[in-house]
């Protein structure tokens, strides 16, 4: 199975991309992981919060398949500890599917096109981050699972 990382805008911090490269190049020995960048919809100050969220909205549906799993990072969605999103991970994997798309939306969130084709909703924390940090701290959850499902000694209990 694939995973892909769903991004509205792009990474910009010098040591978060840095970050998410390692993590990336460390993945790449047991999964295909990627992570694909779509443009911020805010061309202009003039452009509403909802007006921005269906922008948003339309870039992200089209840059799915119908046969993804969808996965919205979202502030509502179930929160995990590492072990469990190891074993999310591992249902994932072993559900015959093709591809799991993981998706960080914009600054207002979500569409509600974008909720109805999600799949499932999962949170990092209750806390909120910058989106940025978010893909460094997703990519390495990613490999924290990948690395407990292959009794790799990274993560300890």
């Amino acid at each position: 199975m694939d995973i892909q990382l769903l991004t509205v805008g792009k990474t910009t911090i010098g040591y978060v991309k840095e970050g998410i490269a390692e993590y990336c190049r460390r993945l790449s020995r047991y999964i295909p992981y990627s992570i694909q960048e779509l443009p911020d919809a805010r061309k202009s100050g003039k452009v509403s919060e909802a007006e921005q969220k269906e922008a948003e909205g339309s870039m992200i549906l089209k840059s799915l398949n119908d046969s993804d799993f969808v996965v919205l990072l979202d502030e509502r969605g179930k929160e995990y500890s590492s072990r469990e999103f190891a074993g999310y991970l591992e249902r994932l994997m072993s559900s015959g599917r093709k591809r799991t798309v993981f998706i960080i939306g914009g600054p207002y969130g979500f569409s509600q096109a974008v909720y109805n084709r999600a799949d499932a909703k999962m949170s990092l924390s209750r806390m909120t981050f910058n989106h940025e940090m978010v893909r460094l701290f997703f990519t390495e959850q990613i490999y924290r699972g990948i690395s407990i499902l292959h009794g790799l000694p990274y993560h300890h209990d």
